[in-house]
């Protein structure tokens, strides 16, 4: 059964004091792509938003054929946003990742599953200690039967009332999907010490992977153990 991600108050209280999804020093190496961008176009891909995008991506990485997660902006209004500009909240842009599957290994209400499984969809406008429209939870859907799928599971998953609220995530069309600057990308496997990492990102990664240990990735399996 799915249950609510909580976070201890008091820590985050301090953590915000210090640190925040905003925090990166920009420092990081480049973007290490497993495949090529060929390579990734002849695979399905999906879009989801659910707070700081350093979190969703390793979570979307760690899942059994998903080869790539990229942190980008989407369903904003203006053109190529900068995330100055997205963190202000100007552009109604949210953080969010393109995921690109194996539609034979991994299908997309699986990968619903992960979206609802790795975070609090009953939070409006806000994840953790991250808040602002940008963090809000957010399906994009590229076709009307992943569309389908989303209503789907969101009316199974309001049903037996799982979680402490309604689900409040937006199901809107994919419009256009911006990639973020570059040293957003792989930001938790490249700066491991950072201290949002450390308090935020990381705990989340592997509060989903104990209760999704079958649909990990081997190396992710053993990392888990």
């Amino acid at each position: 059964m799915l249950r609510k991600i909580s976070f201890n108050i008091a820590f985050i209280t301090g953590l915000l004091l210090i640190s925040a999804c905003s925090y990166a020093n920009g420092d990081s190496d480049s973007k290490i792509q497993k495949l090529s961008q060929e390579e990734l176009n002849k695979f399905s891909r999906a879009y989801f938003a659910s707070g700081c995008f350093w979190c969703v991506e390793s979570i979307f990485e760690s899942v059994e054929g998903v080869h790539e997660a990229i942190s980008g902006y989407t369903g904003g209004e203006i053109k190529n946003p900068t995330y100055r500009q997205v963190s202000a909240g100007r552009t109604k842009h949210a953080e969010a990742v393109e995921v690109y599957y194996d539609s034979s290994v991994v299908d997309y209400k699986t990968l619903l599953v992960v979206f609802f499984g790795s975070h609090d969809p009953t939070t409006l406008n806000r994840q953790g200690p991250d808040a602002g429209p940008h963090y809000r939870s957010a399906i994009f859907y590229q076709t009307e039967d992943e569309k389908r799928l989303a209503e789907a599971y969101i009316k199974e998953l309001n049903g037996p009332a799982l979680y402490n609220g309604r689900i409040v995530t937006e199901l809107t069309a994919l419009n256009v999907f911006y990639i973020a600057e570059e040293y957003h990308q792989d930001y938790e496997r490249k700066n491991p010490y950072n201290p949002y990492v450390q308090a935020v990102s990381i705990p989340r990664l592997k509060d989903f992977q104990e209760r999704y240990p079958e649909l990990l990735k081997k190396e992710a399996m053993s990392s888990h153990e």
